[in-house]
């Protein structure tokens, strides 16, 4: 991932490391006011994304205003999480919300934003908090300014699972976060239908999975209807616990997906998922690396509705496990409504009254191009977007490979920090596969057994996470 390699601002004396932390350096003057630490994560052709931590060296604070302004006036503030944001001309505000209001001695606060940039991208050069500028350190530190960049970890150790390195997720923003508020991408595989696939799912093809793959997430597809849950909950809900199990002991996350299809008004299964998620809820309550998907692929539905059913089945969920993250679907199949010939608008304009949750996208390459990335483009600036489901040829399923869009489709998810899922890993007798079929009958798993779709979608699970 390119870093930002912005050039000392030697008028405010601060060093910029090679992660684009902005480094305060310590003060002659006893007393300190803030240190704020500025880090740009992530950068693209005419954005960015930078993570914000004030630390309060002052008083107790009941309330709090930062304030710094952009060395170039063509970076503006696009979207921000955990403080209300604004901007004028070059100057950029972040105020306390109500929950991060109180800000005692030593205490921190953390924040961030996606900006745009008209050109390169330099670090603020000074911090404002409550009008005192933040000039302070939080331990012993140089007298003087540092002439070597100073250079933090911004990965995981060699050897740490995405589990281990991230824990509890949580959304900041229009973004998936870690327990130390880092935006995570996660990036996987979904099973297909237990009913029908089930000996796919076994230690050996989820060590390949976890080990070869370097996946971090599996998503356990338990469709409700088509011989699915309504015909066995006991035995469909121990299944899915147990191949939570097994991604947690291989340091995954796992997506609990209420793989709702036919028919397309998740309504019709408010009773059901009641009954499930209130189950699997409490079973898995302790756990840091389940995820809940409530709903896969509404269809001839109304937003309203969909929004009606979530409102319903959340608070289910959160009795049991007020931590975990929740995914809502869309309509039209979870394209954000694009299918049906409307757009993320809806929702931007009438979201699901609750803490915690994203949004649900789902596209198939070789169906769904242009104005489908221009919809998700427009949407994750507000939204806080998982493609839980997207495939590399057409959207039944089958079909050619289309190379060229699937590329455009994971670099658009890469360059947004948005996770997603491929269907599937698993033998069908279907290009969308990520295994040729007689595969998991045969116990292969490895590179030999992957379909062309496979082994594109394997090429990029496997690089490094950028966490």
């Amino acid at each position: 991932m390119k870093r930002s390699t912005a050039a000392l601002a030697a008028a405010c004396a601060t060093t910029l490391g090679a992660t684009g932390v902005l480094l305060m350096p310590q003060a002659e003057a006893a007393v300190q006011g803030c240190r704020v630490d500025y880090t740009v994560t992530n950068q693209w052709q005419g954005g960015f994304q930078a993570g914000v931590k004030i630390t309060n060296l002052g008083d107790a604070l009941s309330g709090w205003s930062l304030r710094f302004t952009f060395p170039d006036a063509g970076q503006k503030v696009a979207q921000g999480w955990n403080a209300t944001w604004s901007q004028s001309g070059a100057t950029a505000t972040a105020t306390n919300t109500d929950w991060n209001r109180a800000l005692a001695s030593g205490a921190s606060a953390d924040l961030g934003f996606t900006g745009t940039t008209t050109g390169a991208n330099p670090v603020p050069s000074s911090f404002t908090l409550n009008g005192v500028t933040c000039t302070g350190t939080t331990g012993p530190g140089p007298t003087t300014t540092p002439t070597t960049p100073t250079t933090t970890t911004t990965t995981p150790p060699s050897g740490r699972t995405p589990l281990a390195a991230n824990g509890q997720l949580h959304v900041c923003g229009v973004h998936l976060c870690g327990e130390a508020n880092r935006v995570v991408q996660l990036r996987g595989m979904s099973t297909h239908g237990l009913q029908w696939f089930d000996g796919c799912y076994n230690d050996a093809s989820l060590d390949a999975l976890a080990n070869d793959w370097h996946a971090d997430l599996l998503r356990i597809a338990m469709y409700v209807q088509e011989q699915g849950y309504e015909t066995n909950p006991p035995w469909f809900t121990a299944r899915v616990n147990s191949l939570v199990d097994e991604a947690e002991q291989r340091g995954m996350y796992a997506v609990i997906d209420f793989h709702t299809l036919t028919p397309g008004d998740p309504n019709y299964n408010l009773d059901r998922a009641k009954t499930f998620f209130a189950s699997v809820a409490a079973r898995n309550a302790a756990k840091k690396n389940v995820i809940y998907e409530i709903a896969n692929e509404p269809n001839g539905v109304s937003w309203g509705a969909i929004k009606s059913y979530a409102e319903q089945v959340i608070p289910v969920i959160r009795a049991a496990d007020p931590d975990a993250v929740v995914i809502v679907g869309t309509r039209g199949w979870s394209s954000l409504g694009v299918s049906d010939g409307s757009n993320e608008t809806e929702i931007v304009n009438n979201p699901v009254n609750a803490p915690n949750i994203m949004y649900t996208f789902h596209f198939y390459a070789a169906s769904h191009k242009d104005n489908y990335r221009s919809t998700v483009s427009r949407a994750a600036t507000k939204l806080p977007l998982f493609v839980t489901e997207f495939g590399t040829v057409s959207a039944t399923g089958g079909g050619a490979l289309d190379q060229s869009s699937t590329t455009a489709w994971l670099d658009l998810l890469d360059q947004l920090k948005i996770g997603y899922a491929n269907w599937t890993y698993s033998d069908a007798n279907e290009s969308s596969a990520a295994l040729k079929p007689g595969s998991c009958a045969g116990g292969n798993y490895g590179s030999g057994a992957l379909t062309e779709s496979g082994s594109l979608v394997k090429s990029r699970v496997s690089t490094p996470d950028d966490f």
